[in-house]
């Protein structure tokens, strides 16, 4: 146990180089990497210890099909913890790991490779360059998240 809470205790501290002032931080932000590609973040609930957050890469769907939202893959619904610093992984899904393409167990186990697999995430996002700078107030309101993570966030309550 005490191996995954030093994992979730570095995951905080490579979100918030990813991320800095995270708890102070609110909607949708959006990171181009060296290589071209977008990291997403978006703050789902604020509170004061703790920030419940979405962080994806989108992809366009590869079946030929027009689709309303892109696919979120690895697409990771986190909750930091900014008094322990620590960082909870509450859903994963991805398919670049063989690992599971949905979390959902609450086992240690499981735990630990959905926590492994976002350390590993984080760090290649920190090394492709991607920031979030400091949040400046925003008008435009623009929803990146086609709808999807308000139904998810419902079922981890």
């Amino acid at each position: 146990m005490g191996d995954l809470m030093a994992l979730c205790e570095e995951n905080y501290g490579r979100l918030r180089r990813l991320a800095p002032g995270l708890p102070g931080r609110r909607g949708d932000a959006r990171s181009l990497g060296l290589d071209g590609m977008a990291l997403y973040l978006e703050i789902m609930e604020q509170s004061r210890y703790t920030s419940l957050l979405r962080l994806t890469h989108f992809f366009p769907h590869d079946d030929g099909e027009e689709h309303r939202c892109p696919l979120a893959d690895p697409d990771a619904l986190l909750r930091a913890y900014h008094d322990a610093r620590q960082v909870e992984v509450l859903d994963l899904r991805q398919t670049a790991l063989p690992l599971h393409n949905h979390y959902r167990s609450p086992a240690l186990e499981a735990k630990w490779r959905a926590n492994l697999f976002l350390a590993k995430w984080m760090a290649h996002c920190i090394r492709l360059g991607h920031h979030f700078p400091q949040p400046q107030p925003d008008t435009s309101h623009e929803d990146l998240s086609c709808g999807y993570n308000k139904a998810r966030v419902a079922g981890t309550d």
